[in-house]
C-alpha cells in the first residue's frame, strides 16, 4: 500500500475499492497551497479502476439494501461518531491539502460532515411510507434503493462536501463510488479508512482517485451506474449530463454561483458590511458567496466606508495560523485563472477599487470592482476567488432586476429591517436559497440546489433520499388478501 505523511498523519494514496486498497499503475502529484510543495503522489485511475469500483458497488448493492434503513443507520451513526473523534487529523490533512482555514475546519466544517451522516441516518430510518385507499384498492408508496451511485465532488471543502452527497446515498441504500477532485483528494481517502473502521461491508463505499478527464469520464459513462451526483462547473456538468443521458441515469448537479448580496437603506449597515467583507473568506472559493454587492444609492458611501474598514482587518497568510482570515488559492492554475479575470476587467474599463494583485505564493489580495456595465464579464461570470463587484440601485425593482440579471441562480443574500421587503425580495430573487440578514445557515432537511446554470435537481432532506431511490406504488385489491 502506498501512503504519504501529510501534516504528521499517514494517508493512503491508493484507491479504495471493494474494501481494499488498489494501487494502479499511474500517479499524479498533489501540492499543498500553503507553500506549493508536493505532499503526495496519488493513484491515477482510468477505465479499468472505474470498472472495478462500479462492479464492487454493484456486488454490494443487494446486501446493503437488505439491511434496511434502520440497519444502515447504525453504521452511518457509527461513522459520524468516528468523524467527530478524528476531527484533528481530518482538519490537519484537509488544511494541508486545500488550505482552508484550520480553525474553521476544526471548529465547524468537519463536525458538519459528521452531522450529515447522523442526520440522514435518522431521516431515512424515520421515513413513513404514504398509505391511502382509492378505487377499491389499498396503496403504498415505497422507496427502493436505486443501486450504485457515482458521487463527484469539488476541491473546496472536499471532505464535508463529499459527505453532503455520500450520506443520503448510503442512507437510501445505494453503494457509492466517490471520485474526489484531483487537487485535494487526501481527506476523502481518510473517509474510506473510517468507513472500514465503522464496519461497512466491502464495496458499499469506494474511492476512485484520478483526473476528471480519465477517472471521472470513465466513471460517469459506466452502464451499471444508477445515479450520478456532481458538484462543480457548468461546463463539466454538461459533459456529465451527456454521459448520463446515454445510459438514462438520473443526474443532479450543484454548479457555479454568482450570488447577489443586496443591502437596502434600512439595513444594519455594520452587519451588512461585515458580512460583505466575509465573502473573501476561504479566498472566495465558495460557490454560495454573495460576490455581487448591490447597495441602495442612498447609503452607498456609508456602506463602503464600513466595508473597507472590515476588509482592512483581514489577514492574508498561512491557513494554520489562528490570525489568518484569508487563505491561499488552491492551485497555481487557479491563481492564474483568477488573475486573468482581474486583468481582463481592468482592460475592459471596469474600475478597480481595491486589490487586484497576487500577494505572494498562492495568496491574492481581496479585490473589488465597480463594473463599467452590468454585462461586464466580471459581473456575469463566476471568478471563484477573492473578487467582488459593487453596484448601486435606486429601489426594490432595480435591485431585483440586477439580482436576476446573470445566468446563475444558486444563492442570494438580503439585508433589510423590513419583514415585508424581506418577503417580497426573497420571493423575487431567482435562486435556490435566499438568506435574509444572515449567511450559510443551513437546515439539512431543506431543499438545496440551483436555478439556471447553477444546477439541476435538489439535494437536502427527503429530496436527496428520493433522488437516490426508485419510488414504487404497491396497489392491492381490498379484501383480496389477509
Amino acid at each position: 500500500m502506498s501512503s504519504a505523511t501529510v501534516a504528521g498523519h499517514e494517508v493512503s494514496t491508493d484507491h479504495w475499492i471493494g474494501g481494499e486498497r488498489v494501487a494502479g499503475s499511474e500517479r499524479f502529484e498533489v501540492i499543498t497551497p500553503i507553500d506549493g510543495s508536493v505532499i503526495a503522489q496519488v493513484a491515477a485511475g482510468g477505465a479499468h479502476e472505474a470498472d472495478l469500483a462500479v462492479a464492487a458497488a454493484h456486488a454490494a448493492a443487494p446486501g446493503w439494501a437488505a439491511l434496511g434503513p434502520v440497519g444502515r443507520a447504525t453504521l452511518l451513526t457509527r461513522l459520524a461518531d468516528l468523524i467527530d473523534q478524528n476531527v484533528e487529523r481530518l482538519a490537519a490533512v484537509e488544511c494541508a491539502d486545500m488550505a482552508m482555514l484550520l480553525e474553521s475546519l476544526r471548529l465547524r466544517v468537519i463536525h458538519r460532515a459528521a452531522a450529515n451522516f447522523r442526520n440522514y441516518a435518522e431521516l431515512a430510518a424515520s421515513y413513513e411510507e404514504r398509505d391511502w385507499r382509492s378505487k377499491g384498492t389499498w396503496n403504498r408508496v415505497q422507496r427502493m434503493p436505486a443501486g450504485p451511485a457515482a458521487v463527484i465532488t469539488p476541491w473546496n471543502a472536499p471532505f464535508m462536501l463529499s459527505t453532503w452527497k455520500v450520506a443520503p446515498a448510503l442512507a437510501a441504500g445505494c453503494p457509492v463510488v466517490l471520485k474526489p477532485a484531483e487537487w485535494s483528494p487526501l481527506s476523502c481517502s481518510l473517509l474510506a479508512d473510517l468507513t472500514a473502521q465503522a464496519g461497512f461491508p466491502p464495496g458499499v463505499f469506494n474511492v476512485l482517485q484520478g483526473t476528471g478527464e480519465q477517472a471521472g469520464a470513465a466513471l460517469v459513462a459506466h452502464p451499471m451506474l444508477r445515479r450520478i451526483s456532481f458538484t462543480g462547473s457548468p461546463e463539466t456538468a454538461r459533459e456529465i449530463g451527456v454521459a448520463a443521458a446515454r445510459n438514462l441515469v438520473p443526474f443532479t448537479g450543484e454548479l457555479g454561483g454568482k450570488g447577489p448580496l443586496i443591502v437596502f437603506e434600512d439595513a444594519d449597515l455594520d452587519a451588512a458590511a461585515a458580512k460583505a467583507a466575509g465573502q473573501y473568506d476561504d479566498a472566495g472559493q465558495v460557490c454560495l458567496a454573495g460576490t455581487r454587492l448591490l447597495v441602495q444609492e442612498s447609503v452607498r458611501d456609508e456602506f463602503l466606508e464600513r466595508f473597507h474598514a472590515a476588509v482592512d482587518r483581514h489577514v492574508l497568510g498561512d491557513p494554520r495560523a489562528p490570525e489568518t482570515t484569508v487563505s491561499p488559492l488552491i492551485h497555481p492554475e487557479h491563481l492564474a485563472r483568477v488573475d486573468g479575470f482581474v486583468k481582463r476587467a481592468v482592460a475592459a474599463g471596469d474600475r478597480l477599487v481595491r486589490g487586484g494583485q497576487p500577494a505572494g505564493g498562492l495568496l491574492y489580495e481581496p479585490t473589488l470592482f465597480e463594473p463599467r456595465a452590468n454585462d461586464s464579464e466580471i459581473v456575469q461570470r463566476e471568478v471563484f476567488g477573492p473578487v467582488l463587484t459593487f453596484q448601486t440601485f435606486a429601489d426594490e425593482a432595480e435591485a431585483i432586476a440586477l439580482s436576476n440579471s446573470t445566468p446563475y441562480g444558486l444563492s442570494g443574500i438580503v439585508y433589510t429591517s423590513s419583514m415585508g421587503r424581506a418577503d417580497r425580495v426573497g420571493r423575487a430573487v431567482r435562486a435556490g436559497v435566499v438568506w435574509v440578514n444572515t449567511f450559510l445557515v443551513r437546515d439539512l432537511t431543506a431543499p438545496f440546489g440551483g436555478i439556471g446554470i447553477s444546477g439541476l435537481g435538489r439535494e437536502g432532506g427527503n429530496y436527496a433520499l428520493d433522488f437516490y431511490s426508485d419510488l414504487k406504488t404497491l396497489q392491492i385489491l381490498e379484501g383480496s388478501v389477509r
